[in-house]
């Protein structure tokens, strides 16, 4: 049986009209800044967040949290790895109950001044309250603060509520791709039909 193919979309905003507002946390939620000891957190929560979802399926190391955890080392590994545009959101929502990891968001930066996203996650039990939008801006504001030009990121074209949520922000489609479900590799859009795609 052939693999399934994904249609991903390439976003990008000019931070020259990146949104001015923040997106506070709603009550019982606070920030908890990149710390290197916080890797394996990070890691737990894209698992969390991906592995019964659609990235989980585009992405088979998303779906494991071994393979969460070697993407986590990946990417706090490269020389370009942002700490300022990487957060944990944390639930607490009263000072003796334990703090629970809800949210996360990586970024790099790219030459041609451009702030990567890697990934945002939310886990599903705290989605609906603005997390991904608020992670979004956060991330933004970090590559902002060190002189990005622009943000990028890429999003599985069915995600329409993560589309509709980077659009809002202002981010534009620049660019339309195809992946494998199986391997996550690159498919060429002339091989697209093969898989009884519409290429458009």
């Amino acid at each position: 049986m052939d693999a399934r193919i994904y249609k991903r979309l390439r976003m990008q905003l000019d931070m020259r009209n990146r949104p001015e507002q923040s997106s506070p946390l709603p009550e019982g939620y606070r920030w908890l800044p990149w710390r290197s000891l916080m890797l394996e957190r990070h890691a737990q929560v894209k698992w969390r967040a991906f592995r019964d979802d659609l990235d989980g399926r585009v992405f088979k190391c998303l779906s494991e949290s071994d393979g969460c955890l070697s993407l986590m080392r990946e990417i706090a590994a490269q020389r370009t790895f942002c700490p300022a545009a990487t957060w944990l959101v944390v639930y607490q929502p009263e000072p003796d109950w334990p703090p629970a990891d809800v949210g996360t968001i990586q970024g790099i930066l790219k030459l041609g001044s451009i702030g990567a996203i890697q990934n945002v996650g939310v886990v599903p039990e705290h989605r609906g309250q603005g997390l991904g939008r608020a992670l979004v801006l956060q991330a933004i504001d970090g590559f902002a603060r060190n002189g990005m030009g622009c943000t990028a990121l890429e999003v599985t074209a069915e995600n329409t509520v993560a589309v509709s949520l980077y659009e809002s922000l202002g981010f534009k489609v620049r660019e339309v791709l195809y992946r494998n479900g199986e391997t996550g590799a690159p498919v060429p859009s002339e091989d697209v039909g093969h898989f009884g795609m519409d290429s458009r």
